[in-house]
């Protein structure tokens, strides 16, 4: 029986990597998994509640909860880990004693980030077929490692695409500047993390950066195009789907 799958396709992606959900139905379906997608969604509410906006946040949020609490599907599954994040720590504490408490634990148990859904639920480490010549480097997202404890299992993935060797850059673990509002907010100390983070990327002498989350290779890519650097950003999606 094929895994039925539940796409989330965050606002990052929808808006401006399309592609990469794209890849993700390519390698959820190449590991025989039954993948469907509402149109209705919209956003988890993460960029109104990083804001200070709980109130705010929770009505999108409760749309969240209504487009994936029903029994279609057994996952839902995201190329994001912020938003996956958002769905297991920040949910809880914004739907403590409310009528969507219930429907809170049910969704958030089955969310998962697509490299953990792919190793972690599945077993899955190898994606046959994916193929991508070059050496890359991978940058550990906060809300991966910190939020969701992810780290070994996007580097298994891409370590079986052939044709790929992995190079790890010193201080995989630190920030890239990003954080959503914090770029905007601190743009001086934003940019200075970009740029020690691509240092340490272009020290390996790798030809990828990689990672889990669109939103941290949106502001690292535009470091890099700003310098005319020779490093090229991945989504790990992207890669795994590469020769499928």
């Amino acid at each position: 029986m094929p895994t039925d799958v539940a796409l989330f396709v965050p606002c990052f992606v929808d808006q401006l990597y399309p592609h990469t959900a794209l890849s993700m139905v390519k390698v959820l379906e190449k590991v025989g998994c039954r993948v469907h997608y509402n149109p209705a969604q919209t956003c988890c509410g993460q960029p109104a509640y990083n804001a200070g906006y709980a109130a705010e946040s929770r009505q999108v949020a409760a749309k969240f909860l209504a487009d994936f609490a029903g029994p279609a599907t057994q996952y839902v599954v995201s190329p994001s880990a912020s938003c996956v994040g958002m769905v297991r720590n920040a949910y809880p504490p914004l739907f403590a004693q409310t009528r969507q408490q219930a429907a809170c634990g049910q969704v958030g148990r089955r969310t998962f980030e697509l490299t953990e859904f792919l190793v972690d639920v599945l077993g899955i480490t190898h994606v046959p077929g994916a193929r991508l010549e070059g050496k890359y480097t991978y940058h550990d997202s906060c809300s991966a490692l910190r939020e969701c404890g992810i780290r070994a299992a996007p580097r298994q993935l891409l370590d079986g695409v052939a044709g790929l060797e992995r190079i790890e850059m010193a201080e995989t673990i630190t920030c890239c500047g990003f954080g959503g509002t914090f770029a905007v907010k601190f743009e001086a100390i934003s940019v200075a993390m970009a740029q020690q983070k691509v240092e340490h990327a272009l020290a390996t002498g790798a030809d990828y950066l990689i990672s889990t989350d669109v939103s941290c290779l949106m502001h690292l890519e535009a470091y890099i195009k700003r310098e005319k650097l020779p490093l090229k950003t991945r989504h790990v999606a992207d890669v795994l789907a590469s020769g499928l």
